[in-house]
């Protein structure tokens, strides 16, 4: 077999070591591997797919995963939770009220017609226990009784459970909150005291018989404290303390606080605060009246609703105001009971 020329055949090739072994052609030898795919299309003609381009990896600091249209692509954040009651609420209960003034006007207006009770004009209708303390009742009822069937509609749950009725939580306080009837009450002794109210007060008046004094008893630690503790302490209280938190989260562009484990709006001391001063004040006015508008008895009225303003946020419960409200005037009514010899002597009150 012929050698190739000028080529000794005992000569070992560069590519060789000298102990034999063949070696790689090194790095600048190599083919590319665009040739090698060219060198074989020529022996082997086919497509050949195109090469992938690898993309260079982002610059640090530049997130992969941007979309093009990113507030478009990600989904909005959740509405802040509805709270009840607020001042809607509040707007539709006045309008409930409206109607049940309006069936107690027509009511009253009837019985006088057909002269009940002996009573045939308006002034001495507002004198007598009866139409008094029965267009009150009509009024807190057909109010009522428009809202049990209204509001559970708006709310998805029961009238009693949107305003946080939580007996529970006034049964666990019950001998804190008797203290605080009995707050209010030595309250009272000393207003009357330092602040007595006038001696012919428009509710002495309501006085005139033992019969009217025992319906007024049972009417002030029943029907009153119920019903105005609803709208006071159950609607006007949480509304205001809502509108504050709302208020200052616009302002300031915070979340709401979330609502608690029963779905109740939570609220911060600043609105508990200003909603007690500002639920205190009509609630004074609306019994001043009463008292002939006179400054001793305001004040102890805005004293006692801050008192029950306490008791409802403290222990998130209307059942808990209710019964300081309602001991508070039992409270007071027998002390009048002791001192007229069971109403028996009504001047002597």
């Amino acid at each position: 077999m012929s050698t190739l020329p000028d080529q000794d055949p005992h000569e070992i090739p560069e590519q060789y070591p000298h102990d034999g072994t063949p070696q790689s052609p090194s790095r600048e030898d190599a083919l590319s591997h665009e040739e090698v795919l060219k060198a074989v299309h020529s022996l082997f003609p086919y497509d050949l797919p195109e090469p992938a381009i690898s993309e260079p990896p982002p610059a640090p600091g530049i997130a992969e995963d941007l979309p093009l249209f990113q507030a478009w692509s990600q989904p909005e954040p959740p509405p802040p939770p509805t709270r009840h009651p607020n001042f809607l609420d509040v707007l539709l209960l006045t309008g409930l009220a409206l109607v049940g003034l309006l069936t107690a006007g027509l009511l009253s207006r009837s019985a006088l017609y057909f002269h009940l009770w002996g009573i045939s004009t308006t002034q001495k209708a507002l004198n007598d226990v009866h139409y008094t303390i029965g267009s009150m009742a009509v009024l807190y009822l057909v109010t009522f009784g428009l809202a049990l069937l209204i509001f559970p509609l708006i709310w998805q749950q029961g009238l009693f459970a949107g305003l946080h009725w939580n007996a529970r939580a006034a049964d666990r306080r019950f001998r804190t909150l008797l203290g605080a009837a009995l707050l209010c009450f030595l309250l009272a002794m000393a207003d009357e005291a330092l602040l007595p109210g006038p001696a012919n007060a428009p509710i002495d008046k309501l006085f005139d018989t033992r019969a009217a004094a025992w319906l007024l008893f049972a009417f002030g630690v029943t029907f009153a404290p119920f019903f105005e503790e609803s709208i006071f302490r159950g609607f006007l209280l949480p509304a205001l303390c809502t509108a504050f938190d709302w208020s200052v989260e616009k302002a300031a562009g915070i979340h709401p606080m979330p609502l608690d484990p029963e779905g109740h709006p939570q609220w911060s001391l600043g609105a508990m605060v200003f909603a007690s001063i500002a639920t205190s004040i009509p609630f004074a006015y609306m019994h001043a009246e009463q008292t002939a508008y006179s400054l001793g008895p305001f004040l102890l009225l805005v004293a006692v609703s801050l008192v029950l303003c306490w008791a409802r946020l403290a222990t998130r419960s209307l059942a808990a105001s209710v019964l300081v409200h309602a001991s508070y005037n039992f409270l007071l009514f027998s002390l009048m009971l002791i001192g007229t010899g069971g109403f028996r002597h009504l001047d002597k009150m």
